[in-house]
């Protein structure tokens, strides 16, 4: 049976070539980064070699570069690291409904410690108004977070003009840009943010390592004490395999994005067209401004988990949503801030492809999508 990998919003496979880089560093050069001898300063220069490459990825300076165990631990350090910080100046935090749970659920936790969160609402594309986001800003606003594309439905946010906002008004400003980092560009002055995290499994790297950019001169709090590592922001000795395959993946998504965008977005077209002819399906996120790798589709009278179980029995690995909210029985809460009735947010797929991926996989999905739908709406149809 043919084994199609379509999930790579949820994880990628770590590139040869990354875990080529990696291997030394496991055995032959094992240092503590701290440690004075010999051993210790050659695991020194790769830990800052690497925070050289990672940062140029971004746009950004080596020592504007936060090594975290990954995205959700970046989105942490950056919403409560400022929070804690500033909560003398102010207690107020603005987001958007659409954010990763990595997010809201900090942004919750402040609000039982006495902070108070503003929730911005999106339109039917999951697009995010810059001028609500003006609206919601207040006196005690000390933080602004809002994503640079959402991880369900690939939509693009308007980050740069909210980030033009925030600094108009000498607000803090934190993306996730998890989710966007390696598909399109970014950078962090162009995007004007003050944080912006990223994740190495996204993009062919390692799991468990990832990176908070904290523009010079941002007071922020450090979330773990110890030795002081990582600019005290973040103490623990330093994961140097993770962080030497961090930015050997860096170097080659900055490498290749051009090609690989334009391959991803070409697949992205044909599956979007195939798709939409199977009767009761519709698009979820922008028609336009939305990643190349990404489709999210809703489909009338369908259990997206039944539906997912069918493609995976035939090969195809895929998602209903995010997958850090696989099992949940509760619909998709980007979907419902979108306006999606429950029922119909019930019914959706999300297919995230990868730079590996080929027209020959597009047509073994198209293929055995539409018989499965029909399948399904016959004998797992869901209640009115």
């Amino acid at each position: 049976m043919k084994q199609i990998y379509m999930d790579c919003g949820a994880t990628t496979p770590v590139d040869p070539l990354v875990v080529e880089a990696m291997l030394p560093y496991f055995t032959e050069k094992f240092g503590n980064a701290s440690s004075l001898h010999s051993f210790g300063r050659e695991a020194k220069q790769a830990l800052e070699s690497s925070r050289t490459a990672v940062a140029e990825f971004i746009g950004a300076k080596p020592e504007e570069i936060i090594f975290t165990g990954g995205g959700t631990e970046s989105d942490n350090l950056a919403i409560k690291g400022t929070a804690y910080g500033h909560r003398n100046h102010g207690r107020h935090i603005i987001t958007s409904a659409i954010e990763h749970h990595a997010v809201l659920y900090t942004c919750e936790h402040l609000e039982k410690l006495g902070f108070e969160v503003t929730y911005i609402p999106v339109d039917k594309y999951g697009m995010v108004n810059p001028d609500d986001v003006r609206s919601a800003i207040r006196e005690d606003t000390v933080l602004i977070t809002i994503m640079h594309a959402n991880n369900e439905i690939g939509t693009i946010e308007p980050v740069n003009e909210i980030g033009r906002i925030a600094k108009d008004r000498g607000i803090y400003f934190h993306t996730d840009a998890v989710q966007s980092a390696g598909k399109i560009p970014v950078n962090v002055d162009d995007l004007c943010v003050d944080l912006l995290s990223i994740s190495a499994h996204k993009i062919y790297g390692p799991k468990g390592v990832g990176a908070l950019y904290v523009r010079g001169g941002t007071d922020i709090e450090s979330l773990v004490d110890g030795g002081g590592h990582e600019r005290t922001l973040r103490s623990g000795t330093e994961n140097i395999p993770a962080i030497v395959g961090f930015a050997k993946a860096c170097e080659l998504a900055h490498q290749n994005m051009k090609s690989d965008a334009a391959h991803l977005k070409n697949l992205q077209d044909k599956i979007i067209n195939g798709i939409l002819k199977i009767e009761g399906c519709y698009l979820n996120g922008h028609p336009t401004k939305r990643l190349p790798n990404n489709i999210h589709v809703c489909f009338n009278d369908i259990d997206g988990d039944l539906l997912l179980l069918e493609l995976d029995c035939c090969g195809i690995a895929v998602s209903t949503g995010s997958a850090c909210s696989s099992g949940s029985l509760e619909p998709s809460h980007v979907l419902l801030a979108t306006g999606l009735k429950p029922e119909g947010a019930r019914g959706s797929l999300r297919i995230t492809l990868g730079r590996d991926n080929t027209h020959e996989d597009v047509e073994y999905l198209l293929e055995k999508l539409p018989p499965i739908i029909e399948s399904l709406r016959k004998t797992h149809s869901l209640p009115e």
